[in-house]
């Protein structure tokens, strides 16, 4: 079982990889098929798996890993524990902008398990952004989708002039004021 490093293998030209990891695998498949029917000008991998660290023996099939998407469902403590459990197994420098906290549920707080305090300091701690959805209504789930592809465009380094750290700080920056 291995860390998961952003810069161990080279980029591929005009590709980009996703990696979805939460507890949810309905909501996972949803996202990640709203995303692939997204218009954009580059390959697309999405990866998904519900807990890392990622299986070892598929190392050398395993592609490059721009952006992390953590998905955390507010219904369940069980979720917040897994991505929690998940951080060890992922390499400090992808914490420097190809990060990100997904909170899913967020339209039904009157069924919240979880603390929204446990996931601000989730996003404090771990320099990412956290971003808020209802995946289950399409139109979030759409926009949610689009967010994504151009949060993977600029970690894959397919926006001249704009790093994944600095798109990252920006987005944590605005979140603050």
């Amino acid at each position: 079982m291995a860390v998961v490093r952003p810069f161990d293998k080279l980029p591929a030209l005009n590709s980009a990889a996703v990696l979805l990891v939460g507890s949810d695998e309905s909501l996972q498949q949803k996202l990640a098929e709203a995303i692939l029917k997204e218009k954009k000008n580059f390959k697309i991998s999405i990866h998904l798996a519900t807990s890392l660290p990622l299986p070892s023996e598929r190392d050398h099939l395993r592609p490059r890993i721009d952006l992390i998407a953590f998905m955390i469902d507010i219904k369940s403590k069980y979720s917040l524990k897994n991505v929690e459990a998940s951080l060890a197994h992922v390499d400090a420098s992808f914490f420097l902008g190809k990060v990100c906290f997904l909170v899913t549920g967020v339209g039904r707080v009157n069924y919240c398990s979880v603390e929204m305090n446990a996931i601000w300091k989730l996003g404090e701690v771990y320099c990412s952004p956290v971003l808020y959805c209802e995946l289950e209504l399409e139109g979030i789930r759409v926009a949610t989708a689009q967010r994504l592809l151009r949060m993977l465009q600029i970690c894959a380094g397919h926006i001249p002039g704009v790093s994944a750290l600095s798109f990252g700080l920006l987005m944590r920056n605005s979140a603050d004021e």
